[in-house]
């Protein structure tokens, strides 16, 4: 499934049994050896208070703590896989709880939650929140929000994303020190108060056609920094999504479609056997 070109492997992790190892998902993400995608993702069976739980794997068989894009192909995915009837199904990431909605033109909303700028929660380091931040990269200074939507983000303003630092700089910023857990890192170019392009580096995988999160990071920190409106239509690479947040106190709602490619049979190697349905 992919969300505008945010692409994913969906597994059924309700009624099979499954165990991933990091080397089954970096062999099923790679594009050449592999299904290919961007993130792995799993539906598991329910957890207190929540109708599913929701694993998220990078490309490079990291665990990630959320993912938007992935989360709407999830309530799709579970619509279509008679997991569940409900219009509104909750998943629980481990760091996170998201509600899903399917919405009747078939896009889904998410309730992504409330953003949080406190750096112990993100985690960032520092002593004091602060709206931008100073970080030495390399001999230069590159002033960067700090926001955490169920994963960490960096954001960094930009006067254009075409032109933005993005396969350069994100690599750096995703490991700098000051982000113990690594973070994504989101190139955002402020068209209006209404409007933003954005360009996303995404921790574990790279740059993306699209990044739900990093679009909800965006737009939370452009509307706590008094530059965004209470909604936002972003475009990226693959497509626009649509962010409300009314601020702080609130919960933040991504509108975004989420599309199937196709669905197969995989035997892992790892666990031979084992085979799982996607």
């Amino acid at each position: 499934m992919h969300g505008l070109g945010n692409d994913f492997v969906i597994f059924d992790g309700v009624r099979q049994h499954l165990e991933l190892y990091p080397e089954d998902v970096r062999l099923i993400a790679d594009r050449h050896r592999g299904i290919g995608c961007d993130q792995l993702l799993v539906v598991t069976p329910s957890t207190a208070g929540a109708d599913f739980g929701y694993l998220i794997y990078n490309a490079d068989g990291s665990k990630a703590g959320n993912c938007g894009n992935g989360a709407r192909c999830i309530a799709r995915f579970i619509r279509k896989q008679g997991l569940s009837d409900k219009d509104l199904v909750t998943v629980d990431t481990g760091t996170t709880r998201v509600g899903l909605r399917i919405n009747a033109d078939h896009q889904v909303t998410v309730d992504m939650g409330e953003p949080d700028f406190t750096p112990i929660k993100i985690p960032f380091v520092s002593l004091q929140q602060k709206k931008t931040y100073s970080l030495n990269v390399a001999g230069n200074t590159v002033r960067v929000g700090a926001v955490s939507v169920g994963n960490p983000h960096a954001v960094v303003q930009v006067d254009a994303v075409s032109s933005a630092p993005v396969l350069a700089l994100g690599p750096i910023l995703e490991r700098h020190p000051s982000f113990p857990e690594r973070c994504n890192v989101d190139f955002m170019e402020v068209v209006s108060g209404q409007s933003i392009r954005l360009r996303v580096h995404e921790r574990g995988t790279g740059e993306t056609e699209a990044c739900g999160t990093g679009a909800c990071a965006a737009v939370a920190w452009g509307r706590w920094s008094g530059l965004l409106d209470s909604t936002v239509a972003v475009d990226l690479p693959g497509g626009r999504l649509h962010i409300q947040w009314e601020g702080p106190g609130n919960p933040l709602y991504m509108t975004g479609p989420a599309v199937e490619v196709f669905t197969g049979t995989l035997e892992l190697s790892s666990n031979e056997s084992t085979t799982s349905n996607y």
